[in-house]
């Protein structure tokens, strides 16, 4: 039986510190706060950011990072930010075997868009790269799937590299929730049940 994953389990696959391996953020700027590894464009009526120190790479406790309220997305490891969290999946509605899983998701993630391109692909780990579809001027949103057989769950982060901000707004220009819907497909595609409820994404702005 199913069961939806407690707080508290969630946790332990959050970040040790996101402090302990997070940059100052660019200028200090608030559009930039709780990011890393960011560069700023600023005119009188927007700023642009983009970040690209946020991948599991950089993580020295090998977790996925969480998403910081400056930028657009979801992860099931925000757990302390609800409008960017969505819950792991669990592959149990498919297969029990882990690498039977996990090659499904290889497949479901090429397949999801003719644009996407795994970068970087091991027997736990994928991380993939697709244009950024909202809002315009952007780059790309990396895409993050984690495997832990386990528990047999698939944890994600799907994220905007670029926020895109009109002043005065200290919130980014919404993606339309376009991070979160690319995922939906994906799973749907799989069959598989995510193990809490569904996120909406955030407000759009």
């Amino acid at each position: 039986v199913l069961q939806t994953l407690s707080t508290s389990l969630l946790l332990q696959f959050l970040p040790a510190s996101a402090n302990a391996v997070q940059d100052v953020p660019t200028n200090q700027a608030a559009t930039s706060a709780g990011r890393r590894q960011c560069q700023t464009d600023t005119n009188p009526t927007r700023t642009i950011v983009e970040c690209t120190g946020e991948l599991r790479q950089f993580n020295l406790d090998g977790r996925l990072s969480g998403v910081s309220a400056t930028a657009n997305g979801v992860s099931t490891s925000a757990v302390r930010n609800p409008s960017r969290f969505s819950p792991p999946w669990t592959y149990l509605t498919e297969t029990s075997d882990a690498k039977v899983a996990w090659k499904s998701l290889i497949d479901a993630v090429k397949g999801v868009d003719a644009r996407m391109e795994i970068v970087e692909l091991t027997d736990e780990y994928l991380h993939a790269t697709v244009p950024t579809e909202f809002p315009s001027g952007a780059t790309y949103d990396d895409i993050e799937f984690l495997i832990r057989p386990e528990d047999t769950i698939v944890l994600y982060r799907s994220v905007s590299r670029t926020s895109v901000f009109l002043y005065p707004l200290t919130q980014p220009v919404s993606d339309k929730n376009s991070n979160l819907k690319r995922l939906e497909k994906i799973r749907n595609k799989l069959g598989w049940d995510a193990l809490g409820e569904r996120q909406e994404g955030s407000k759009m702005i």
